[in-house]
């Protein structure tokens, strides 16, 4: 990665800046030490939603090697309650501080194809936050869209991660995320497109913050 510093970098066009925040994610981002595929500002709106809506299940479909788990299974340790349900077609490369956490549950197998073994691990009663981040493509993240959103109770929020693609960065399935948020969007009038929760400007998720409409405690 060629360093570059903000102070020297104020005329860099916004596109220039994101491959650059991107080179870093995927090159050098980790968190307690596990590498971790995260926009920090993005994941700072995480807890910022987290604790706003006391998650008592928190869903992460698509795991890597943990770096994310692990800081939601500590932001739920800070709270005091709540748990996290990890799904992914392969654990392989999960690090040991999250294989090793108590609040954390690992899943493995397609999400899609899994739904009933997660589903029987969450209470009908529990309120449930869904973190998208697995394939990537069109067809993979609309169908867990229309998978999961049944879980998310009025007032919760299901994030959807990577809809840059093609609309900030050059990378990843075209369409993909983003078309599949939009078309979810479109279909399904129990959710709205959250855009405040994209007020640092700078976001790996732009329309990706579904938030479930009604008042919270009511389904």
């Amino acid at each position: 990665m060629t360093e570059k510093y903000m102070e020297a970098s104020l005329g860099m066009p916004l596109g220039q800046v994101l491959a650059l925040i991107q080179e870093g994610i995927m090159k050098k981002c980790t968190y307690f030490g596990v590498k971790t595929y995260k926009s920090p500002i993005d994941a700072w709106i995480y807890q910022e939603i987290i604790f706003e809506t006391q998650p008592d299940v928190i869903l992460e479909i698509g795991n890597a090697n943990g770096g994310s788990g692990l800081l939601l299974a500590h932001l739920c340790d800070l709270m005091g309650k709540g748990r996290v349900i990890c799904v992914d077609i392969d654990h392989k490369k999960i690090h040991k501080k999250a294989k090793n956490h108590p609040r954390i549950t690992f899943i493995e197998g397609d999400a899609c194809a899994c739904f009933q073994s997660v589903a029987k691990t969450i209470s009908p009663d529990e309120r449930v936050l869904v973190i998208e981040d697995s394939a990537h493509t069109y067809e993979n993240t609309l169908n867990v869209l229309r998978r999961y959103c049944g879980l998310i109770k009025p007032g919760d929020y299901f994030i959807v991660e990577d809809g840059i693609c093609h609309h900030g960065l050059e990378t990843g399935p075209n369409p993909g995320p983003y078309e599949a948020i939009e078309d979810f969007a479109r279909e399904n009038s129990d959710f709205e497109i959250d855009r405040s929760r994209e007020r640092y400007f700078i976001t790996w998720n732009p329309k990706g913050y579904l938030k479930r409409k009604g008042n919270p405690g009511l389904s």
